[in-house]
């Protein structure tokens, strides 16, 4: 009998005997094995590839009692299927921005099969390794997130040229939004018929706008992605960076669990919305300082934070050159806790 997994159940705000963990980009350059194949393979061949990325997806569960796995891919991966050219270098840069009419009529809509069809192929060859009781996640950016990159053409510090075509095109900015929350909306249940468990929205950007500005440009995009997805019997995590003055709005908004990055406390999240599940939120650098900093840094947080609705994750993805102690550290301290 398939065994509900742990993740799960914190979602749905179960009792357990211990709290779920699991670790944004536990796939990654913290690996010797990921490094390894990445002598071999560049970063697209890998994420374009359903054995290669089902592969480096199942890494960090052969090396630590993780409770879920994160498939491998890019927030980018996608966007192929609605006619956006981009490669690597070493973040996604985007051949032809989109900053006018005419571009974001170009957009296509998508059929659904051609929405990163190698990552459903890898989410179903992973549930297939794993067992039951270790959850699947998919996952996606959320539409502004994605909106910064084909608009700015690649990252950049506080993204302004996004922030000036939201000035100068709102209108544009809005329909470039739709489409893209349209799109994420069908992959995300995609996904999820493909065998993941949860999903997560990674909107890494939102903090670059006021209140104000957020509520009016971003959040019904949000809230309508989170809507369908949920319509869909799809459990949904959101995870927001760099935005602690945003915390109020966005939590109201329809996802199961809120993941918050390690500039929020927390404990007091958690206090202001009781019976919301919470994702968090270590500071990934902390791990750089070696193990038995990590292992009174996760004390602090479990003794802070309830257990009940609790999912231990980092603040944000760990960091290139974290110690393999630390994380054995952070999954030490997780599983001898005894929630009363």
């Amino acid at each position: 009998m398939a065994e509900t997994p742990l993740l799960l159940r914190a979602m749905r705000g179960e009792a357990a005997d211990r709290r779920p963990l699991w670790i944004m980009r536990q796939a990654g350059r913290y690996l010797p094995e990921y490094r390894e194949l990445r002598q071999t393979y560049s970063f697209r061949e890998l994420s374009r590839s359903p054995e290669l990325a089902a592969r480096v997806t199942l890494q960090p569960l052969a090396r630590y009692p993780f409770d879920a796995a994160i498939v491998f891919a890019d927030i980018m991966s996608p966007l192929p299927a609605l006619g956006v050219d981009f490669h690597f270098d070493p973040g996604p840069v985007v051949a032809r921005p989109v900053r006018d009419r005419g571009a974001v009529d170009a957009l296509r809509d998508p059929d659904p099969e051609e929405l990163a069809p190698e990552v459903m192929e890898a989410i179903r060859t992973v549930r297939a390794e794993l067992p039951s009781r270790v959850a699947v996640l998919g996952f996606c950016g959320a539409p502004w997130t994605l909106a910064a990159y084909l608009v700015q053409g690649r990252g950049g510090k506080d993204f302004p040229v996004l922030r000036a075509f939201a000035a100068a095109e709102e209108s544009e900015l809005q329909r470039l939004l739709g489409k893209l929350t349209d799109a994420m909306a069908v992959y995300l249940i995609r996904q999820a018929e493909a065998g993941a468990d949860a999903v997560q929205v990674f909107d890494s950007w939102a903090g670059l706008l006021s209140l104000s500005r957020w509520n009016r440009l971003i959040r019904p995009h949000l809230e309508t992605l989170l809507e369908r997805v949920g319509r869909a019997g799809v459990p949904r995590i959101l995870f927001v960076q760099n935005a602690p003055h945003l915390l109020d709005e966005y939590a109201r908004l329809p996802a199961d669990v809120i993941s918050v990055d390690w500039r929020v406390d927390l404990a007091g999240a958690q206090a202001r919305y009781p019976g919301r599940a919470v994702q968090g939120n270590l500071d990934p650098a902390v791990l750089l300082a070696g193990p038995k900093t990590v292992r009174k840094a996760a004390e602090r947080l479990l003794g802070r934070v309830a257990p009940s609705g609790h999912i231990v994750n980092l603040g944000h993805g760990i960091l290139p050159g974290t110690p393999l102690e630390s994380v054995d550290a952070l999954v030490e301290a997780v599983w001898e806790e005894r929630p009363q």
